[in-house]
């Protein structure tokens, strides 16, 4: 009797131990799907942004600003009068100087900004920010249509003069977090107003779309993205900056950049920072099969790639700065950011100062090539991008042929510092160097003179972060 006994109290807890068992695999199943699958709507936006130890708490990964100030250094360059342009690396890196006197872009560019939000009232931003022509002026009653609480271009969204906060669902545009008036700041910060920085096209216009916001709980962001995807293809805008992203694909957000692309709108978008590769683990909408998605990556001023962002020889197409980026924030502030997503808005600069200066709106995919094709070929970026290229701001402005072709040109180094005096006449000379090549995409990048894509060598560490020796950085580092 007593041998029955035990017998039965073991079998009852095998059973005990079997059914936790499955209990457990149905909980972690169940926290798989929530985070992992479909249904999470999470998106994530790319500024130094980990891998989470706790993903109860994924919402909330948006890193603060380093080293925030209100005060710049001044340290004039030789085309603008803006303080910190001598301590934005990201600027030598991209040979923005040169390009800078090829064009600045011009304001009926029109970028639309998905992200956080942005301090509408920022010194260095306030005058790039997009008016909506239907949302300007006076009504019939003498009230201003920016304030009136009428829909007065009946598009379906009251008072949208600078864009729409799809979180709140009304006009207020309030940056919670600084990730958007950063990101804004890269683009377009105003130049010669002897204030903060330069954006990479300080001529431009800013739709801002707000789709995320720290501060407001159980928010959709993937729909909220959409929304806003929709919204700057209905307002006109000519390319898309979008930081965000996530592991699944989403047959709605697909539709949306499609409709883009029909449209020639150009799609930049950060390759993420999931310390992966995308060729292997995608990541969207970065990855999405689609002509006018440019996939960009960060590195640092080494031209490694930074090890918490994404890679891939057949779904990343270029890299750009994304480490320490210095910014505008909220409350006329600065600071430095690092992520694919500050990379992400430096070619998406670059873009609007290629759309103005060849005056080719709404062809994205010409615009892509261009920005792909003058990038300058590094053999660190050998096995992390399909073209091995780097942003290179003024070759993608110089390289240019007729109106209905395209040249290529003479190698155009990148200048290690902002000289004194830029001479016009220099740059008549670097455009009549062009030689011309038949026609775009990878045979394009393969002729390209005096860039050939570069062997596969051992790459060298230079360490993993690199001190500039200037005013600012020595502030900095003291902090």
């Amino acid at each position: 009797m007593e041998f029955f006994r035990k017998d039965c109290m073991k079998k009852i807890n095998t059973l005990l131990i079997i059914n936790l068992l499955f209990l457990t695999l149905l909980l972690s199943a169940f926290f798989y799907s929530y985070y992992f699958k479909d249904t999470n709507p999470i998106r994530l936006m790319q500024s130094a942004k980990k891998i989470p130890k706790n993903f109860e708490k994924r919402e909330l990964e948006l890193s603060l600003a380093k080293d925030q100030i209100t005060e710049v250094n001044d340290e004039p360059s030789a085309l603008f009068n803006d303080p910190a342009i001598k301590q934005a690396w990201g600027l030598k890196k991209s040979d923005a100087a040169r390009a800078w006197s090829v064009s600045q872009g011009h304001k009926n560019t029109l970028i639309a900004v998905i992200d956080t939000g942005v301090d509408i009232k920022h010194e260095d931003l306030k005058n790039n920010l997009w008016r909506n022509p239907g949302e300007s002026g006076l009504d019939a009653k003498g009230r201003n249509k920016d304030s009136n609480g009428l829909d007065d271009d009946q598009n379906g969204f009251i008072d949208d003069i600078h864009g729409w906060n799809f979180v709140s669902n009304n006009s207020k545009l309030d940056d919670n977090h600084g990730h958007g008036t950063h990101i804004a700041g890269i683009i377009g910060a105003e130049a010669s107003n002897k204030k903060g920085i330069s954006g990479i096209s300080p001529n431009v216009s800013l739709m801002i779309l707000k789709y995320f916001d720290p501060k407001v709980a159980n928010t959709d962001n993937l729909k909220n993205t959409i929304l806003s995807i929709r919204y700057a293809i209905k307002m006109g805008a000519h390319i898309i900056n979008y930081s965000g992203g996530g592991t699944d694909f989403s047959k709605e957000e697909f539709d949306a950049v499609e409709l883009a692309e029909r449209k020639g709108i150009l799609f930049v978008a950060a390759a993420g920072n999931e310390r992966a590769n995308s060729d292997q683990h995608h990541y969207f909408p970065a990855d999405y099969s689609l002509k006018n998605i440019i996939s960009v990556t960060a590195i640092d001023p080494t031209t490694e790639v930074l090890s918490s962002s994404n890679y891939g020889v057949l779904t990343v197409d270029i890299a750009a700065p994304g480490q320490n980026i210095l910014s505008c924030l909220p409350n006329n502030s600065y600071g430095l950011m690092t992520g694919t997503s500050q990379a992400t808005a430096f070619v998406t600069g670059a873009a609007a100062l290629v759309m103005s200066h060849k005056n080719q709106y709404f062809k994205a995919s010409e615009i892509k090539n261009y920005i792909l094709a003058t990038g300058s070929t590094s053999s660190s970026l050998m096995t992390k991008t399909r073209t091995s290229r780097q942003l290179n701001l003024f070759k993608a402005l110089t390289i240019l042929g007729s109106e209905t072709g395209f040249s290529g040109g003479a190698k155009a180094n990148v200048q290690d510092s902002f000289p004194s005096e830029l001479k016009h006449h220099k740059q008549n000379s670097n455009l009549n160097s062009v030689t011309n090549v038949a026609h775009f995409g990878r045979q394009l990048l393969e002729s390209l003179p005096n860039e050939k894509r570069p062997n596969k060598k051992k790459t060298i560490r230079m360490g993993s972060e690199t001190k500039f020796n200037d005013k600012f950085n020595d502030k900095l580092n003291e902090n």
